[in-house]
């Protein structure tokens, strides 16, 4: 959780992946958590259909929209799992030998 004197970031400044999950955990842990590790799968599959139609229709600003929505919910799914989706990220793909 970000500390009383850390700001949340403006539109133009840098984002971590660690403060987005941060923001997600901030805003809507309690209500994700409440609906369970299911459902909230659940609407995390929808958005990706979402931007699956984005996608085909070659729509641009629905396709950020979407990607930010999926993004959104993958966190989400990581703070009821209690995963670090930065770490994570970091410990599979910064490693001396990726995946291919």
């Amino acid at each position: 959780m970000m500390s009383t004197m850390e700001a949340e970031p403006a539109e133009h400044e840098e984002l971590t992946v660690k403060q987005a999950q941060e923001l997600m955990r901030k805003y809507y842990f309690q209500r994700d958590s409440s609906r369970g590790l299911y459902a909230t799968f659940t609407w995390f599959i929808e958005e990706v259909g979402e931007l699956a139609e984005a996608i085909l229709s070659n729509n641009k600003p629905a396709i950020e929209e979407e990607l930010a929505d999926v993004l959104a919910w993958l966190l989400s799914i990581a703070n009821i799992l209690g995963i670090d989706v930065e770490r994570a990220f970091k410990k599979k793909y910064l490693s001396p030998e990726p995946p291919l």
